[in-house]
């Protein structure tokens, strides 16, 4: 006698990705109620990493982040907004005059760190980059591989950013030249970041249905 004819279509109508995250979520109702009925005892590690969850691609928090950091990032161009370029695109003058001073002060900061502190800089991303691939793809730490899809497609960002600065500067751009150099340069984020998106998709697919055929 077939007791859940209705649960057994809907789990099979559910896609694969949300398949070990529900796994998850019963083994944890399971652990909770055998406490509350006195049958074990959870430790303390144990909630703690009940809560965290550090499978990230079956967390949807991930993916919120995600998108968040590639909309944030699309939206400020060397740490000006797109809505005040495109406004000094249109009107110009006191528009034009307020976008360039931003900018100037935005490629200045971004240009004195990178001189003063950059050789710091490359030395720490070097020592984390090695660590997180180790972790991620040698132990195969699921978290630090999404940390590593987030991180890797920001430094492209990064250079590119810094070659945007350097040329701000080197060639006193401004008016109509600055307007199409920054809109350029917002198109290449959106370009990497569409990327960034698809691959960080493929590879958290590709591992929730992984790890959900293999237990």
């Amino acid at each position: 006698m077939r007791r859940f004819p209705l649960g057994a279509k809907l789990v099979r109508g559910l896609p694969c990705a949300l398949l070990p995250d529900m796994e998850r979520r019963a083994s944890q109702a399971v652990k909770w109620a055998r406490t509350e009925s006195g049958g074990g005892s959870l430790q303390w590690y144990d909630v703690i990493f009940d809560l965290i969850d550090m499978r990230s691609f079956s967390n949807l928090w991930y993916w919120i982040v995600l998108a968040v950091m590639w909309s944030s990032v699309s939206h400020w161009v060397l740490g000006v907004p797109f809505d005040m370029i495109a406004r000094a695109r249109r009107h110009g003058g006191q528009a034009q005059a307020d976008l360039e001073g931003m900018i100037r002060i935005t490629t200045g900061r971004l240009l004195h760190i990178a001189r003063t502190a950059g050789l710091a800089l490359v030395a720490i991303l070097a020592f984390l980059l090695t660590g997180l691939v180790v972790l991620g793809f040698v132990y195969d730490v699921e978290f630090a591989q999404a940390v590593l899809f987030l991180l890797v497609p920001m430094l492209f960002v990064t250079a590119l950013s810094l070659r945007a600065a350097v040329r701000i500067e080197a060639f006193e751009l401004a008016g109509a030249e600055l307007d199409r150099l920054l809109t350029r340069h917002r198109i290449a984020t959106q370009l990497i970041g569409m990327v960034s998106i698809f691959v960080t998709s493929l590879f958290g697919m590709w591992q929730n249905m992984h790890i959900g055929i293999l237990g």
